[in-house]
């Protein structure tokens, strides 16, 4: 219900935004399988149940999820959510920083432990020059050479594509057993039984794109208020 509920307000959210501005979303990772990103094609995600932008590990996470499912197990994933035609100017410089809302509501998102964006964590691996968006410019308008930031710096967004990801941990209710301690301080060992989810990021993908489209349908009545 949590979920559906989210979706709605997404629904409602794009709404908000307008036909100028795509919100769309993808599964880029399950377990250690990751897409080969050079085969990226959106028109891919709609056609098999991974939302995957790469035809070519559809097979591959099929085989390793099924090995998972068997084995009783679970398996994590990332996902990708990409925004595109956000003017540059929204968000706020401190206390409310739009990739820090960004951030916030995929958080939020049950069974999530990590979110990044744009480079995120691999920034750390870049120099200054390297992971520098520099600009030029092209057709009479200031251009950006490069990403890195994923659409937002200083907590603005710049009018690039905003990119964000997600992961989503193993599902915790699996078939084999566990060790935990019970109420009275009793080892003992759990296990669930009936329903068996091995992956519970693929699910992610469209609660993911509703969280993005909240926030930037918030983030642009909020720039209207402000600046008309």
């Amino acid at each position: 219900m949590v979920d559906s509920a989210r979706v709605a307000a997404g629904a409602i959210a794009r709404k908000i935004l307008g036909d100028k501005i795509s919100v769309r979303g993808c599964l880029i990772q399950i377990g250690p399988h990751a897409i080969d990103r050079k085969r990226w094609d959106w028109n891919e995600v709609g056609k098999n149940p991974f939302f995957s932008p790469d035809a070519g590990t559809v097979k591959a996470w099929e085989e390793f999820l099924d090995g998972v499912r068997k084995a009783g197990s679970s398996a994590g994933a990332i996902i990708e959510i990409q925004a595109s035609g956000v003017p540059a100017g929204w968000g706020d410089p401190i206390y409310d920083k739009l990739d820090a809302d960004l951030a916030k509501a995929m958080m939020s998102i049950n069974a999530v432990k990590g979110v990044e964006i744009g480079e995120g964590m691999g920034a750390a691996l870049l120099s200054g020059e390297q992971n520098a968006d520099e600009m030029r410019m092209k057709g009479g308008k200031v251009a950006f050479l490069s990403n890195h930031a994923g659409g937002i710096l200083g907590g603005i967004s710049t009018g690039q594509d905003l990119v964000a990801r997600f992961a989503v941990k193993p599902t915790s209710s699996i078939l084999k057993p566990l060790k935990s301690v019970d109420k009275f301080g009793k080892e003992i060992e759990v296990s669930t039984k009936g329903r068996h989810d091995p992956c519970v990021g693929i699910r992610a993908v469209p609660v993911g794109e509703a969280m993005m489209a909240v926030v930037l349908a918030d983030h642009m009545l909020r720039h209207r208020a402000q600046c008309g």
